[in-house]
């Protein structure tokens, strides 16, 4: 049997988590949660959904959440598929959290996510080159063609390099303790 996954509010999620009866699996990737995380979640990452062993508490319930509530709703069937009976998912997920003024775990020193540098960094790569391309010679146009067709293939295929070459940045290598 497989479950239904059912909306709680940010305040549904607070009370059966004091409880004690809930149990919060955050499925965005390590990078995000390390950089703010509702306290006591469980870093599950979807990414790694298949080869996870996702081992509750059989009587506890099991809230799922991401940032916005969007990778919960686009994942449901998978996430469903992995309780036995009913669970549930924090509706609007951690900025909804957060709007509701509830804690939340922040390491400001920690990277930014890989996707918003890699989105950073592809936009002002994509800018530079047009705006080279006009003021100093339309070859520089090829920059902003060479950054498309590398979006293009990572999205084709899930590799990025980019996103490979930014992991390699000694801003987001792992602190010494």
């Amino acid at each position: 049997m497989t479950a239904t996954l059912h909306k709680l509010s940010p305040k549904e999620v607070q009370a059966r988590l004091a409880s004690g009866k809930a149990v919060l699996v955050d499925i965005r990737e390590a990078d995000e949660f390390a950089r703010a995380h509702i306290p006591g979640a469980r870093s599950q990452p979807l990414s790694a959904w298949e080869q996870a062993h996702l081992t509750i508490d059989p009587d506890a319930d099991v809230v799922f959440t991401c940032r916005t509530g969007m990778r919960t709703a686009g994942a449901c069937d998978r996430l469903a598929a992995r309780v036995s009976g009913d669970a549930f998912v924090l509706d609007g997920g951690l900025d909804a959290w957060s709007k509701a003024g509830l804690p939340v775990a922040e390491d400001r020193k920690a990277p930014m996510e890989i996707n918003r540098q890699v989105q950073i960094t592809a936009g002002l790569m994509i800018l530079a080159g047009v705006v080279l391309g006009f003021t100093v010679a339309p070859g520089w146009f090829g920059l902003s063609a060479f950054v498309g067709a590398g979006l293009t293939f990572a999205g084709l295929t899930g590799t990025c390099a980019m996103a490979r070459l930014l992991m390699a940045m000694p801003w987001n290598r792992p602190r010494a303790a």
